[in-house]
């Protein structure tokens, strides 16, 4: 019998060591490196029991159609029918996955915990089954009569939320099968053995191969048992949904291999003290990264936020309020009216804080830098600190100017007329660029009520045919600041 060798194995980049060292040479994090033992027969095929299950339900035949044969490129048929996508009625969530879940791929759904995301999965489960689907719900952390008591408490929202759960509940709930499991090879039989559809795991950090001598959540069971899941996926044609935990960083715990392996990585956003959350595609190989779904946290579980949502003009009140800027801002498809605000305070010379919550770090610097500049405003001993209300994190360099008037309005004391939003790209020499989509974005303003909007002047933009609104040139930085009141 081959001797046991003991290896070293980092759990941020899953590079292996032959010895123990304070910091990965691959990937430079500190004290990540974990001692494991290396399985002499990991050269045989760890996916074989899963072939040969698969396989009896072929009648005990091998189904070769899964061997993979080289073609020339020219013989690949390009024209064959896409493959149809499954919807599971919750717009915002088939918005990020693009259009619905496809047949035989992977998602990995990463969040803080609390914030819901056993939630989402098991109103998404209820939806996929009521439209006919069948579905497996695996948690691993939770027990069979936990889920259900927890699907009860949904029920109502539930049947009000969803016409077609409505219109069939027995259909529903015979076809969602619920499993309390954490071993892997447990839950592939019992995968075979129901056929479902798409399988929800929650979550994969709790499974665990019991041919592994690793402790589940692990470098080395993470990375089989995610695998073998993957591989579950593409041999079988079932949908897997993987929940993952997050680091104190924010980020997916365990190595990258696990967002390597799956076809879309989704994160779940937003204060679990807030109703709003966000979820947000980082990868998807089926769908754009564009895209954004926008939820709230209720008392009857996660509600979609309706179409177009944003800041009405009359929620603003009716008063100029210095330091609040509305910017129309572009997630994928979708235009969101979002309110920035800024607060200047005083601090000391060499030490002025700069922080920001939803928005870039660099480029708030950035914009404080023009404004001393260009404007000539005193900031360097000012304390600033900007928000974008909401949960919603800006990236989009359009919403520089509405920035640059939110700061600039805190310090002067100075505001924008009442229905009056702004975008536009700053500049380092102070002078306002264009911005894409501008018509997509006159038109939501209008449609929020909004009046007038200040754009820039190079862009000679037009009204459009049917919207109301106002549009106020600006094509530098002193001339935006003198627009405030």
């Amino acid at each position: 019998m081959a001797k046991a060798k003991k290896v070293f194995v980092c759990r941020s980049c899953g590079a292996v060591q032959s010895r123990w060292v304070g910091k990965c040479p691959d990937c430079g994090t500190w004290d990540s490196l974990d001692e494991e033992s290396l399985d002499p027969n990991a050269a045989k095929d760890p996916q074989r029991g899963l072939i040969a299950g698969w396989d009896e339900l072929n009648g005990g035949q091998p189904d070769e159609s899964r061997s993979p044969v080289a073609l020339p490129i020219s013989q690949v048929d390009a024209n064959a029918e896409p493959t149809m996508r499954i919807s599971c009625g919750i717009a915002e969530f088939d918005r990020v996955l693009g259009g619905g879940i496809v047949p035989g791929s992977a998602v990995l759904l990463g969040g803080e915990p609390g914030i819901g995301k056993s939630t989402l999965l098991l109103q998404a489960a209820y939806s996929w089954a009521a439209k006919g689907a069948k579905v497996l719900y695996v948690s691993s952390e939770e027990s069979a009569r936990q889920i259900r008591m927890r699907a009860e408490r949904l029920a109502e929202g539930r049947d009000e939320k969803d016409p077609a759960r409505k219109a069939s509940p027995a259909k529903a709930d015979d076809s969602l099968f619920l499993l309390s499991d954490t071993n892997l090879a447990r839950i592939v039989e019992q995968t075979r053995k129901v056929l479902p559809q798409i399988v929800v795991i929650d979550s994969v950090q709790m499974l665990y191969k019991s041919d592994l001598s690793a402790s589940p959540g692990s470098v080395t069971q993470l990375r089989r048992c995610c695998a073998e899941l993957v591989y579950l996926a593409k041999a079988s044609g079932i949908a897997v949904v993987l929940v993952g935990h997050v680091t104190k960083e924010g980020t997916l715990a365990g190595p990258r291999l696990l967002e390597h392996l799956v076809d879309a990585v989704l994160y779940f956003e937003g204060d679990r003290y807030h109703s709003h959350r966000v979820v947000r595609a980082i990868k998807n190989r089926f769908g754009t990264t564009l895209e954004i779904g926008l939820f709230e946290m209720t008392g009857r579980g996660l509600q979609e936020v309706p179409e177009g949502s944003g800041v009405p003009a009359a929620m603003l009140g009716g008063k100029p309020r210095p330091g609040s800027v509305v910017c129309p801002v572009l997630t994928g498809t979708r235009c969101l009216l979002v309110e920035l605000q800024a607060l200047t305070a005083t601090g000391f010379p060499g030490a002025a804080k700069r922080k920001c919550s939803g928005l870039d770090t660099n480029r708030l610097a950035m914009l404080i830098a023009v404004l001393e500049q260009h404007a000539e405003l005193r900031l360097f001993d000012r304390d600033v600190f900007a928000s974008s209300v909401g949960g919603v994190r800006i990236v989009e360099p359009a919403s520089d100017l509405a920035l640059l008037l939110a700061i600039a309005g805190s310090h002067l004391r100075r505001a924008l007329p009442v229905g009056t939003a702004a975008v536009g790209e700053v500049g380092l020499g102070g002078e306002i660029r264009s911005v894409p989509q501008a018509e997509q974005r006159l038109r939501e303003a209008a449609r929020l009520g909004y009046t007038r909007v200040l754009v820039p002047s190079a862009m000679k933009l037009t009204v459009p045919k049917g919207v109301k609104v106002d549009l106020i040139a600006v094509g530098s930085v002193n001339e935006a600041v003198g627009k405030l009141e």
